[in-house]
């Protein structure tokens, strides 16, 4: 754990530094005890600044390239990623969704914060997409409460396709708990519903214009 907490020790001075961050409403994450951000999401940038903004460590899910890159860009990747306890996790089918989604419920059996994007992959055009019902799942499979997060500002200090990120000012707000009760009748209509719930939130701290479809160029659920 100790190379973790040196990275972070580091890149939180930087990240205030290079983008001026405002953050909002971090009274609203539980200190202890296991709990899911679900962030709209906007750019590359997005799983670094929220762990980096959060009171206490958040781990997000990335894909299992990004540690074994070389180069110098490799080596920034393992750095940073190491910095916010990301975990590298293989990307593909339909099985390596759910061993995905299944880590991620090891992390918050643990009693530890996790991340997730529900939309999947990046906006490309900085409207909000439907949700993906993985963060109920995870929500009522672990009991968790659920932070919503909006980030913002993301998108012009590293748009999609941009290498690395630009001196910029991005604001992080954190919402009111969600928390959801477990299903008393269709299991897939309660994480439809609990999903749409989480979305709202997200809408009302960003507010981004809603896309009513998904974001087909999906990656994580």
């Amino acid at each position: 754990m100790l190379v973790p907490r040196l990275a972070r020790a580091v890149f939180v001075p930087v990240t205030h530094v290079a983008f001026r961050p405002t953050v909002e409403g971090r009274e609203h994450i539980p200190l202890n005890g296991a709990v899911i951000l679900a962030a709209n999401h906007l750019s590359f940038l997005d799983s670094f600044i929220i762990p980096l903004m959060s009171p206490r460590p958040v781990a997000f899910l990335a894909k299992q390239e990004y540690f074994t890159r070389r180069g110098l860009r490799g080596w920034i990747d393992r750095t940073t990623l190491t910095a916010v306890g990301a975990i590298g996790v293989p990307r593909g089918a339909h099985r390596a969704a759910q061993e995905a989604l299944e880590t991620a419920l090891r992390v918050l059996k643990d009693g530890q914060a996790f991340g997730i994007h529900p939309e999947g992959s990046r906006s490309r055009d900085g409207r909000l997409y439907r949700g993906r019902t993985g963060v109920a799942w995870l929500a009522l499979a672990s009991g968790a409460p659920v932070v919503p997060v909006a980030v913002l500002g993301t998108d012009r200090v590293q748009p999609v396709g941009a290498r690395f990120p630009r001196p910029g000012r991005v604001t992080v707000r954190f919402g009111e708990p969600l928390r959801f009760s477990p299903p008393t009748g269709s299991a897939a209509k309660a994480r439809r519903d609990a999903t749409d719930q989480i979305m709202d939130a997200i809408a009302a701290l960003s507010g981004q214009e809603r896309a009513a479809a998904y974001n087909e160029l999906s990656g994580t659920p």
